[in-house]
């Protein structure tokens, strides 16, 4: 008993060093290995709940480790990812070690705007009773997910218009504050757990995967973000039906 309580910790330890090492590829503009990392923290940090429950070991610490851990991987990556970015096409050539850092270089900084919306939303989470089945505003991991994919995008889309919105550092800082709000908007959003096997009780989540499959195979990483926009979608449509039924 001893040793299976520890498992899942050891699991979100996991994310942690995950998201470390996705830091470190930021800095380095290697991208992929950020979003290749931050996947692997998101895997862990599925699975670090998953063996809790199965070994029935749930505990306070483990649930302040899991919030720490997603914090580095789904929160400061993310923000840090979005700093890079929009500092990169303000400021071409330029380096974020120069010494010269001019006032105007500030504004990349709401780019981790994203990592103190994080930060806040993992808080609530904690405490709200109102998420143990459902989420309460966009998950940090699915928001992560659609921070790091952007610069994967730039670097693959043949598409004019979206190459020069996504290196427009405005339309990056209203990405930014967009985050923000769908973080902590309260906006129920289903949970892609599934409710036993009963097709009824998971007919959105079924429809939910079935159509992000779609568009990954056809789009590839260009449909992660909209991928994210569907699942809040889903999530009012669904809402709405829920409302007008009761």
């Amino acid at each position: 008993m001893s040793l299976k309580k520890h498992i899942p910790n050891f699991i979100t330890l996991l994310n942690l060093l995950s998201g470390c090492v996705a830091l470190l590829f930021v800095s380095s503009h290697r991208y992929e290995l950020v979003f290749f990392f931050v996947c692997m923290g998101i895997f862990f940090d599925f699975f670090d709940g998953f063996f809790a429950r199965l070994f029935q070991v749930q505990s306070p610490l483990g649930l302040q480790l899991d919030s720490l851990a997603d914090m580095v991987t789904s929160g400061l990556v993310p923000g840090y990812v979005m700093f890079q970015l929009i500092f990169d096409y303000q400021n071409e050539g330029m380096s974020v070690f120069d010494p010269y850092f001019p006032v105007n270089h500030i504004l990349p900084l709401i780019g981790f705007a994203i990592t103190l919306g994080s930060c806040y939303r993992l808080a609530k989470f904690n405490i709200d009773a109102r998420q143990t089945n459902s989420f309460i505003g966009l998950p940090t991991p699915a928001n992560a997910l659609f921070i790091i994919s952007l610069p994967l995008i730039i670097a693959s889309t043949e598409s004019d218009l979206a190459l020069q919105l996504l290196t427009n550092p405005y339309v990056l800082m209203g990405i930014s504050i967009l985050s923000v709000f769908l973080l902590n908007a309260e906006i129920p959003l289903f949970s892609l757990k599934m409710k036993g096997f009963s097709f009824e009780k998971n007919k959105v989540q079924l429809l939910f995967l079935v159509l992000a499959l779609v568009l990954l195979v056809w789009l590839k990483i260009t449909a992660i973000p909209l991928v994210i926009l569907l699942y809040v979608l889903l999530s009012l449509l669904t809402n709405r039906f829920t409302a007008s039924k009761a």
